[in-house]
C-alpha cells in the first residue's frame, strides 16, 4: 500500500513539475532596480565527465564559509553532481543517501550579491563515485571531506532522476530546476540578486523524499555592502538543521521511512548532518569574540526555535538580509526553508550549547557545542 501511495504520489508530481522535455520560451536578459534577470535557456546534455564532483573557489564543507577575497562582483563557475554515498548520520545508523556532492547536507556556496553564477550538475546517480581522496581541480569541498570524512563516506549506486532548486536564484523553474535522468548533465545560469542566506534542494517530486534523502544545502549570498558589525567579526560559521525519516531495513543499513516522513515524525533531527558531529568536532572562539553563525533550517519539514545556551543574540539579520535586523534575541524562530545570519559575543571561557529549544527535536540530536577559550588581550 506504501508503495502505491508512493507511486502516484510521484507521478502526479511529475506531471505537475514536468521533466527535461518541456521547455519554455526565454526572455532577453534585462535590469530592473539594480538587478539582473532573463538568465539563458538551461542546456541539458550528455558528457564523459568523470572529474571532481564539486568544483568551485568558494564552495566548502560545513561548517566552513569560504572568505570573499575579491573586489566588485564575480561570474562563479560551479559544479555540484549528484551522487548516492552510504554515510553515517549517528552511531551505528548508515543509510544510502542521494546528495549534493557526497555529504548531507551538501557543500556550501559563498558568493556576493549581485555575482553571477554558471552552474553545472551532472546526475551520476547510476555510476560509484570516491568523495574521500584527494583530488585536483577540485574545490576547498573536496579537500576539507578528504581530511574529515565524519559521515563516514562509501560510494554506492541508486539510479534516480533529481534536479536543483537553488532558493537564492530568480529563474523559471520548468528551465533551470528541471528534473534530469541518470547520465545527464544540465548547465544554466543565475544572479545572486538579494542578499541572504539560502537554502537549496532537489525539486522532483516528491520532494519531501527526496530532500529527506539528503538532498539539500545552503547558499550565502553576502551583501554588497556588508553587514554593520562585519568589522568586528571574529569567527564564522556555518551551521544547518535538518531531518531525517529513517527505520532499520534489511541487514545493516536504514532505510526511508515514507510515513514517519508523511506524519513529520523524524527519527533524528540533526546540525550538518550528523548527531553529534558539533560535539565531537565543537566549534570554537575565545571569550570577548564575535561569532557569526548562518543558520538555517533545511527540514524538510519542522520548525526549528534555535537558541544558544548562555548567551544572547547581539544581531539577527533574519533571512540573512541586512534590512531584517532584530537585536537582543533569545531564541530565532525558523520555519523549514527559513534562515538567520546570527552574531553573538561569546561572555566568557566555557562550553556554550547550540540547541533547537523545541526539545523533542533536541533529544533527538539537535544540538552542538561551542567551546571557547580565554579571552585574548
Amino acid at each position: 500500500m506504501k508503495s502505491a501511495i508512493l507511486k502516484i504520489t510521484l507521478m502526479v508530481g511529475m506531471v505537475l513539475f514536468g521533466m527535461s522535455s518541456m521547455l519554455m520560451a526565454q526572455t532577453e536578459e534585462y535590469t530592473l532596480d539594480g538587478m539582473t534577470f532573463g538568465m539563458p535557456e538551461a542546456e541539458v546534455y550528455t558528457e564523459d565527465y568523470t572529474g571532481s564532483p564539486v568544483v568551485g573557489e568558494y564552495v566548502t564543507q560545513l561548517p566552513n564559509l569560504a572568505p570573499l577575497d575579491y573586489e566588485g562582483n564575480k561570474h562563479h563557475e560551479v559544479r555540484i553532481d549528484i551522487i548516492v554515498q552510504e554515510i553515517e548520520v549517528a552511531e551505528g545508523v548508515r543509510y544510502q543517501a542521494w546528495t549534493f556532492g557526497g555529504t548531507v547536507p551538501g557543500p556550501v556556496l559563498h558568493v556576493k550579491e549581485g555575482d553571477r553564477i554558471t552552474f553545472v550538475m551532472k546526475n551520476r546517480s547510476d555510476e560509484e563515485v570516491t568523495i574521500t581522496e584527494p583530488n585536483k581541480g577540485g574545490s576547498p569541498f573536496m579537500n576539507q571531506v578528504a581530511e574529515n570524512p565524519y559521515q563516514k563516506n562509501s560510494s554506492a549506486i541508486m539510479p534516480m532522476p533529481h534536479s536543483m532548486d537553488f532558493h537564492a536564484g530568480t529563474v523559471a523553474k520548468d528551465d533551470k530546476w528541471r528534473t534530469i535522468g541518470p547520465g545527464e548533465t544540465i548547465k544554466f545560469d543565475w544572479v545572486a540578486n538579494y542578499a541572504g542566506s539560502y537554502i537549496y534542494h532537489c525539486g522532483t517530486p516528491s520532494v519531501l523524499m527526496h530532500t529527506a534523502m539528503g538532498q539539500h544545502g545552503m547558499v550565502v549570498v553576502s551583501p554588497k555592502d556588508g553587514y554593520p558589525t562585519d568589522y568586528e567579526v571574529d569567527r564564522e560559521y556555518v551551521v544547518v538543521q535538518s531531518e531525517y525519516y529513517l527505520t532499520k531495513g534489511a541487514g545493516d543499513l536504514y532505510t526511508y521511512d515514507y510515513e514517519a516522513a508523511s506524519n513529520n515524525n523524524p527519527s533524528h533531527v540533526v546540525f550538518n548532518g550528523h548527531q553529534t558531529v558539533l560535539h565531537d568536532q565543537p566549534l570554537k572562539a575565545n571569550a570577548g569574540e564575535r561569532v557569526r553563525l548562518h543558520f538555517s533550517n533545511n527540514g524538510p519539514s519542522g520548525t526549528s526555535s534555535f537558541h544558544v545556551i548562555g548567551a544572547i543574540f547581539d544581531r539577527v539579520w533574519l533571512e540573512g538580509h541586512p534590512f531584517n535586523e532584530m537585536r537582543g534575541m533569545q531564541t530565532v524562530l525558523l520555519g523549514a526553508s527559513n534562515s538567520a545570519t546570527i552574531d553573538f559575543i561569546v561572555p566568557e571561557e566555557g562550553k556554550y550549547i547550540l540547541v533547537d529549544h523545541e526539545f523533542v527535536d533536541a533529544e533527538k540530536g539537535a544540538t552542538g557545542t561551542l567551546k571557547a577559550g580565554p579571552r585574548k588581550k
